[in-house]
């Protein structure tokens, strides 16, 4: 029978409170005491040793609940992945509040990829607002420009076209009406089978991320 499992990420300096919230946030929503785990971490360690396990006994069909997106990570494409591979493994996901608590992959059919990219596009726009209240730097080097207007293409954006055009089955011409930009900008960042172009290159590099990631071993 499908089951529920939680994942609780928190703190060492803030332990207490913040995992009180997150435990009743997914009890609330379900998930038995038994399927939540759960990590402490510290500025100079982040093993995860509990999201280990708790990936670990994770079966198609079940669903992982976050209390919001970062408990998985703060690094974008780290997440993108993340989500990507539990798709793979039919393992469903719902983040209960925060940036990104659009996503629920449980939706079927194309309700699951808008809820992905709608989830990671608002935890990455909270990511520039963050860099902007700290002075605009973070926000500039995530864009990947250092002035004037936006770029049509975002890391989210990049991350979620490679999983999309990774599969032979995707409409491009969906895709690029999904990500809100043309086929030409597409084909300037990703290949036709997912390879990361020179332009998509530069904009990772502009924003400090190494062409890495996926799901603890």
């Amino acid at each position: 029978m499908p089951k529920l499992v939680g994942y609780v990420r928190v703190p060492k300096f803030d332990e207490d409170q913040l995992k009180q919230v997150q435990w009743s946030a997914l009890t609330s929503a379900g998930v038995s005491d038994r399927y939540i785990f759960e990590d402490v971490v510290s500025r100079r360690k982040d093993d995860q040793p509990g999201l280990k396990r708790c990936l670990k006994i994770l079966d198609p069909g079940d669903t992982l609940l976050l209390w919001r997106l970062d408990r998985a990570g703060r690094d974008l494409r780290h997440l993108v992945n993340f989500v990507n591979q539990l798709l793979e493994r039919g393992v469903g996901l719902k983040v209960l509040s925060g940036a990104g608590a659009s996503i629920d992959t449980t939706a079927d059919g194309d309700g699951q990829i808008l809820s992905v990219f709608c989830g990671l596009a608002e935890f990455e726009r909270e990511l520039i607002s963050e860099g902007q209240r700290s002075g605009g730097a973070m926000a500039s080097k995530i864009r990947g420009h250092r002035g004037g207007r936006t770029p049509k293409m975002t890391l989210a954006k990049i991350e979620l076209a490679r999983a999309a055009m990774a599969q032979p089955e995707t409409n491009v011409g969906a895709l690029c009406a999904r990500l809100g930009i043309a086929r030409q900008t597409l084909y300037r960042f990703v290949g036709p089978s997912g390879e990361l172009r020179e332009d998509g290159l530069r904009l990772m590099q502009a924003s400090g991320v190494n062409d890495t990631g996926g799901l603890p071993a």
